[in-house]
């Protein structure tokens, strides 16, 4: 009885696909028997069919006859013909080629080749592509990306207004990572909803944004504050790029206003200090002690925990701070006292600074503070000028600027500059060094003298320290 082999069995036996063996058998290039079972072949017939084949030029298969060449080379562009590629792991299209080659660790490889717009020839592999129609998709996706990087090309996008960006900005963004997004609500509804109103974001132009500004500062307000909506508004734009709403930020290009003549330096003075805690009423008095020695935020006062406050160690933890870092100050003896003293007040809310009414935190002491500076005659002082005023008082006593910038919360030493004010006898003790040092009198200049060998000698390079040692 002959060895009758199935479709996979003559598969194997030949080392061909399935597919192959299908087809061969559908063109009668096999030997073949089909029955009402199904396809079968004998393996006695396959021997003789490949020996056979041997003998002829093709080898073990006949190659399957190749379609008329109907694609274009893209090397004949500039004469309207195409040449033919040369190579049979080539292949040409009217916009590019794809082609093989092995590496040296035998690994079959596909490379795309076009010429840009400005006839430039790129040559580059395609590292996932396994097949013909894969090195072509990547070719055409190629040739899309150079076309877009030189004209430009834009996509079909969805229109949209500033009105909307900005409520996706503060849903979205500002909610989830801002803790003043409510600062940037009001700015948003008050002031750039009306101006741009239902302008769509891609017609906005650098010249809208110079008449938005000018428009602000018609109405009254400050340069700084015209820079606080600008901040918003670029932030608005550069997330709305990455969101792909828009492809440009106009806000960009507009420069901020400077806000060096806006800075404001006022410094509390020791007399003044006194007067102003006389007219505080119960409940402030504490909360300016605590500002004048530690240098805190009032958000971080009124919200300051006797969990925080370690009175044997002397020292205290600030928390939900506006860097989100936790920082440590000290407790001097003033501070020691005064917290004595409110310890026997403390309520069951676990706040240092509770409403005497409420018995809940405070929200606002602007107008009891207010109405302090007023009854002690202090005028153009705010609260914050209370941090201004430790900051400068520590550099005025000899501290160095770096513990001055942690006792801060800062996280660089040139924002913490600007809250360090020289006062004016330190002012005028530098402008005296000049009187000094341009004297004939020997008796003046030789302590000048010692003075300026001694701060070699110490390495000292703080100007501060060096005015408060010659005092």
């Amino acid at each position: 009885m002959h060895n009758l082999l199935t479709v996979k069995e003559a598969a194997e036996f030949l080392r061909l696909s399935v597919c192959t063996v299908y087809r061969y058998a559908q063109l009668g290039k096999l030997p073949q028997i089909r029955k009402s079972f199904g396809l079968r072949f004998r393996q006695e017939d396959l021997a003789e069919w490949i020996k056979k084949d041997l003998q002829t030029p093709c080898g073990l298969i006949p190659s399957a006859p190749r379609a008329p060449r109907t694609d274009r080379s893209y090397k004949g562009e500039e004469t309207g013909r195409m040449s033919r590629s040369k190579s049979r792991g080539r292949h040409n299209f009217n916009f590019g080629a794809v082609y093989t080659r092995t590496s040296k660790d035998g690994i079959l490889r596909w490379y795309l080749d076009f010429r840009n717009s400005k006839k430039k020839r790129i040559q580059r592999v395609i590292p996932l592509a396994t097949t013909r129609e894969e090195a072509l998709l990547a070719l055409q996706e190629e040739v899309r990306r150079e076309f877009d990087a030189e004209y430009r090309a834009e996509r079909e996008r969805k229109k949209t207004t500033l009105s909307c960006l900005a409520d996706t900005y503060l849903e979205d963004y500002a909610k989830n990572n801002k803790k003043s997004w409510r600062d940037d609500q009001y700015r948003i509804n008050a002031s750039l909803k009306p101006f741009f109103g239902e302008q769509e974001i891609d017609n906005i132009t650098p010249l809208d944004i110079e008449k938005y500004r000018s428009e602000r500062l018609k109405t009254g307000v400050t340069k700084s504050t015209v820079n606080r909506e600008m901040t918003i508004l670029i932030k608005m734009f550069n997330l709305a790029i990455d969101w792909n709403l828009t492809d440009r930020n106009p806000a960009a290009k507009v420069r901020l206003f400077s806000e060096k003549d806006t800075q404001k330096e006022r410094i509390l003075l020791r007399e003044e200090e006194a007067r102003l805690l006389k007219a505080c009423p119960a409940h402030l008095r504490p909360i300016v002690v605590v500002a004048l020695h530690t240098g805190m935020r009032r958000g971080e006062i009124l919200g300051l925990r006797w969990r925080q406050v370690d009175l044997d160690r002397r020292q205290l933890r600030v928390e939900n701070t506006k860097s989100g870092k936790n920082r440590l100050i000290p407790i001097n003896n003033v501070l020691w006292l005064e917290f004595e003293a409110l310890r026997a007040y403390a309520g069951p809310s676990g706040l240092v600074f509770a409403n005497p009414r409420t018995r809940l935190q405070f929200t606002e002491v602007k107008k009891s503070f207010r109405s302090s500076c007023q009854a002690a005659g202090i005028e153009g002082l705010r609260f914050h000028d209370l941090r201004h005023t430790f900051a400068t008082r520590l550099i005025e006593a000899g501290a160095d600027i770096i513990s001055v910038k942690e006792l801060l919360g800062h996280f660089s030493v040139r924002l913490t500059q600007r809250y360090t004010h020289p006062s004016q006898d330190q002012k005028r003790r530098a402008v005296d060094l000049l009187a000094c040092a341009q004297s004939s009198d020997p008796e003046k200049r030789e302590p000048l003298l010692h003075i300026c060998d001694t701060a070699k000698s110490e390495k000292n390079t703080d100007p501060t320290s060096f005015l408060i040692s010659i005092n």
